[in-house]
């Protein structure tokens, strides 16, 4: 089980150097892989009356692609957004961005994709809200094409691409695309369409029954549900090693075949913190600096 982290996108604001220190850090503690989230903006509570979401204008997200861009610089780990929220972008712009993250990665890179829940920012990028399931299924199959053919024509439901194509090309081809899934229906998607998953929900009963209908939906359409990889992620609490390092074992037995160890929401105020948090868990985990 490939064993990475969750980057702390909320707390770590715009601060470069805390950007530097934490990538080469967590590389140079034995981490494999360095996972990001996405949101393009956020929502101001003040003219959304009654806003509920996680996240809003005040909370602080660096763009995964730019991102990857200057961590590739810097590092060799895996590279992996966790999600992209793919319907709410430019399908074609994506494939060119995630082909260059690839190429300075040398093919150290994984994307994961998703739908998202935030109507604002889906209305602040010019995109419909309502339609995006059936949207993202048409995007990755376009994805594909893109990293792989030279000229692509492709004329669907929300997509047009007439004699057109990328270079340079990305040196995996296609990309591992993965999907975040919440859903019957997407675990359904997962099982038909993706490289990987990022189930929503720890090891345990919830978990065995959405691998269940992801293996189902795989064997349907003709695909090895074994192919198909699967992140945990286990959270980092102050004082309670154990308890994760347990996290850590039991998605190793549910057949994760990645790991991310998230310290982001748990009370750390510096890049430090983090880091030292991280070197704990490596320890523990027995992870080998490179």
């Amino acid at each position: 089980m490939q064993i990475g982290v969750v980057f702390p996108q909320t707390e770590l604001g715009g601060d470069v150097g805390a950007v530097r220190a934490y990538a080469q850090g967590v590389e140079q503690l034995g981490y494999a892989h360095l996972l990001t989230y996405d949101h393009v903006v956020g929502a101001d509570p003040t003219i959304h009356q009654g806003w509920a979401g996680p996240y809003d204008v005040h909370t602080t997200f660096h763009e995964p692609f730019v991102l990857f861009g200057y961590i590739a610089a810097l590092t060799a780990l895996e590279l992996v957004t966790g999600i992209i929220i793919l319907p709410q972008r430019q399908t074609v712009l994506v494939a060119k961005q995630a082909a260059e993250v690839d190429l300075l990665t040398d093919g150290r890179f994984r994307l994961g994709v998703g739908l998202g829940w935030n109507a604002v920012e889906y209305e602040a990028l010019g995109k419909d809200f309502s339609n995006r399931g059936a949207r993202i299924e048409e995007q990755v199959a376009l994805l594909r094409r893109l990293w792989t053919e030279r000229t692509v024509t492709h004329d669907g439901p929300s997509e047009r691409v007439t004699g057109a194509g990328l270079a340079p090309m990305p040196v995996q081809r296609p990309i591992p695309i993965w999907f975040g899934a919440a859903s019957r229906r997407a675990y359904g998607r997962v099982g038909r369409f993706g490289d990987g998953w990022f189930p929503l929900m720890p090891p345990g009963p919830d978990l065995d029954e959405a691998k269940a209908v992801v293996d189902a939906a795989a064997i349907e359409a003709g695909r090895d549900p074994a192919a198909i990889g699967m992140e945990g992620r286990a959270n980092w609490g102050p004082g309670d090693l154990d308890t994760m390092l347990d996290d850590v074992g039991q998605w190793r037995s549910a057949g994760a075949t990645h790991l991310s160890i998230n310290t982001m929401g748990t009370g750390l105020v510096s890049v430090d913190e983090h880091l030292a948090a991280l070197a704990a868990t490596a320890e523990g985990l027995g992870l080998t600096p490179p």
